[in-house]
């Protein structure tokens, strides 16, 4: 953007960088820590499988042991998020200097080597296979096929105005392995879970572009905010339906009770408010509407573990 009061995506005062060392800081941003919406975004596929694989009649799985699921699950998305977004900003650097929000990224403004940032993929990466190996042989099977989709995400911009349905392919394959840590397989549950991930991807990663269009069209990097354009809207209202109407199916498929319903006639809810008050010339208020979806994510989780009576 040229707007000079969105000149970077740095959060120079979050916590993370206040409590430990300026040497360390460099490592914090490439791995997105100072940033975690990412995160949770990618966790919640994750947690929403966990809890409806949990609520399939027969599955005997002990609290404690569910609470430890969450927790790997947990550190596994911090992990793997963090090794995407050094990935990114190593395939990326190019890029991200000719753009002001990413101009001051750690690679391209000189704070780390590409040589460094390499060697941080590669320990991130040790460290999600460590998480991955905890569960079961099928479940690691799956979790380690979602590395080509990771890999090859960074290019998608380069060749279609879509990356954003690659990002969500990528992005929700936790819901493949989560349903596959507890019933050591695949059912359409699973499937239409992760079908509807992929929607909600299209629809909040299409409203963060439009924080970059006008860079991403000078340098040549393509994006469904490109494409759309002021036709944008009516495309989110088709994600967002998608979204609502496969979680739906993925509800009905499983019989889940009221509290479920519940949730979901709330986040359907904040899908409408997101479409509605979304000013997409406004860089703000995209990133804003882009992070609301964390509480789609905890709407919906909470809405489960309720449904499960946990």
């Amino acid at each position: 953007m040229n707007d000079t009061t969105i000149k970077s995506d740095i959060v120079r005062s979050h916590w993370t960088l206040r409590l430990t060392p300026k040497s360390v800081w460099p490592y914090i941003k490439l791995a997105r820590l100072d940033r975690p919406i990412g995160v949770w975004l990618l966790l919640f596929p994750c947690w929403w499988s966990l809890a409806m694989a949990v609520s399939v009649p027969g599955t005997d799985l002990p609290y404690g042991t569910f609470l430890w699921l969450l927790l790997l699950f947990g550190a596994g998305a911090l992990v793997m998020r963090g090794a995407g977004c050094t990935f990114n900003d190593i395939v990326d650097r190019d890029f991200d200097i000719k753009v002001a929000r990413t101009s001051d990224r750690p690679i391209p403004s000189g704070q780390v080597t590409t040589r460094q940032a390499i060697a941080f993929l590669g320990l991130q990466l040790f460290i999600g296979l460590i998480i991955l190996l905890q569960f079961n042989f099928y479940a690691v099977a799956v979790g380690v096929a979602s590395l080509l989709l990771v890999f090859t995400y960074p290019f998608m911009k380069r060749i279609t105005y879509w990356p954003q349905a690659w990002l969500g392919l990528t992005f929700n394959w936790g819901a493949l392995v989560g349903w596959a840590v507890v019933q050591a397989g695949l059912d359409w549950p699973a499937l239409i879970l992760y079908a509807a991930g992929i929607a909600w991807t299209l629809g909040y990663d299409t409203i963060y572009a439009h924080q970059d269009k006008e860079d991403d069209a000078l340098i040549g990097v393509k994006s469904t905010a490109l494409k759309f354009g002021n036709a944008t809207k009516p495309w989110l209202w088709l994600f967002y339906a998608l979204t609502s109407l496969m979680l739906a199916a993925a509800g009905t498929s499983l019989e889940l009770p009221w509290p479920y319903w519940l949730a979901l006639a709330a986040v359907s809810a904040h899908f409408c408010w997101q479409i509605v008050t979304l000013d997409m010339d406004d860089p703000h208020d995209c990133l804003s509407k882009f992070k609301s979806n964390r509480q789609v994510g905890w709407i919906l989780f909470v809405g489960l573990l309720v449904s499960n009576g946990i």
